[in-house]
Protein backbone atom coordinates (compact mmCIF):
# COMPACT_ATOMS: atom_id res chain seq x y z
CA UNK A 1 0.00 0.00 0.00
CA UNK A 2 1.10 3.44 -1.17
CA UNK A 3 0.74 6.29 1.16
CA UNK A 4 0.00 9.27 -0.76
CA UNK A 5 1.04 12.76 0.15
CA UNK A 6 -1.61 15.09 -1.21
CA UNK A 7 -4.76 13.53 -2.39
CA UNK A 8 -6.25 14.38 -5.51
CA UNK A 9 -8.21 13.66 -9.30
CA UNK A 10 -5.22 13.01 -11.45
CA UNK A 11 -7.83 13.97 -14.17
CA UNK A 12 -8.68 16.96 -12.96
CA UNK A 13 -6.85 20.15 -14.54
CA UNK A 14 -7.89 23.77 -14.21
CA UNK A 15 -7.28 26.55 -16.93
CA UNK A 16 -3.43 26.10 -16.27
CA UNK A 17 -3.41 22.62 -17.68
CA UNK A 18 -2.09 21.39 -14.64
CA UNK A 19 -3.88 18.79 -11.78
CA UNK A 20 -5.39 21.06 -8.77
CA UNK A 21 -5.98 20.11 -5.72
CA UNK A 22 -5.98 22.14 -2.66
CA UNK A 23 -3.26 22.01 0.24
CA UNK A 24 -5.70 21.26 3.12
CA UNK A 25 -5.89 17.76 1.01
CA UNK A 26 -2.05 17.09 1.94
CA UNK A 27 -1.01 14.64 4.52
CA UNK A 28 1.80 17.12 5.48
CA UNK A 29 1.37 20.26 4.09
CA UNK A 30 5.17 20.89 4.69
CA UNK A 31 6.00 19.00 2.39
CA UNK A 32 4.37 20.60 -0.43
CA UNK A 33 6.28 23.48 -2.31
CA UNK A 34 7.37 24.54 -5.34
CA UNK A 35 9.81 21.96 -6.97
CA UNK A 36 9.22 18.91 -4.72
CA UNK A 37 8.26 15.32 -5.87
CA UNK A 38 5.51 13.72 -4.44
CA UNK A 39 3.32 10.92 -3.95
CA UNK A 40 -0.31 12.34 -5.89
CA UNK A 41 -3.77 11.22 -6.01
CA UNK A 42 -5.24 8.30 -4.02
CA UNK A 43 -4.48 5.11 -3.12
CA UNK A 44 -6.39 3.23 -5.35
CA UNK A 45 -4.22 5.32 -8.69
CA UNK A 46 -1.33 7.19 -6.98
CA UNK A 47 1.05 9.08 -9.08
CA UNK A 48 4.41 11.12 -8.97
CA UNK A 49 4.06 14.30 -9.14
CA UNK A 50 5.74 17.78 -9.29
CA UNK A 51 3.82 20.38 -7.26
CA UNK A 52 4.37 23.66 -9.84
CA UNK A 53 2.90 26.12 -7.36
CA UNK A 54 0.63 27.13 -4.59
CA UNK A 55 -1.98 29.94 -4.93
CA UNK A 56 -4.01 31.50 -2.81
CA UNK A 57 -7.73 31.99 -3.66
CA UNK A 58 -10.66 32.90 -2.05
CA UNK A 59 -11.74 29.42 -1.40
CA UNK A 60 -8.24 27.68 0.17
CA UNK A 61 -4.76 27.46 -1.07
CA UNK A 62 -4.66 25.74 -4.73
CA UNK A 63 -1.38 23.66 -4.92
CA UNK A 64 -0.86 23.02 -9.30
CA UNK A 65 0.90 19.33 -9.73
CA UNK A 66 2.45 18.01 -12.66
CA UNK A 67 1.78 14.40 -13.20
CA UNK A 68 5.11 12.66 -13.94
CA UNK A 69 4.85 10.14 -16.79
CA UNK A 70 5.10 6.23 -15.94
CA UNK A 71 3.44 4.02 -12.97
CA UNK A 72 5.21 4.63 -9.50
CA UNK A 73 6.79 1.25 -9.27
CA UNK A 74 9.21 3.01 -11.89
CA UNK A 75 10.43 5.75 -9.72
CA UNK A 76 10.72 2.95 -6.78
CA UNK A 77 12.84 0.88 -9.07
CA UNK A 78 14.89 4.21 -9.64
CA UNK A 79 15.31 5.10 -5.71
CA UNK A 80 16.64 1.26 -5.17
CA UNK A 81 19.72 1.72 -7.76
CA UNK A 82 20.33 5.10 -6.11
CA UNK A 83 20.41 4.43 -2.72
CA UNK A 84 22.35 0.65 -3.84
CA UNK A 85 24.65 3.11 -5.67
CA UNK A 86 24.98 5.50 -2.61
CA UNK A 87 26.04 2.35 -0.39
Amino acid sequence: MVTVDITCDLMDEDETGYVWTFLHEARDPSLIEPGALVIAGDEDAPAIAEVIDIVDKPAGKIVHLRILPGVIEDYEALLSRAVTSAS
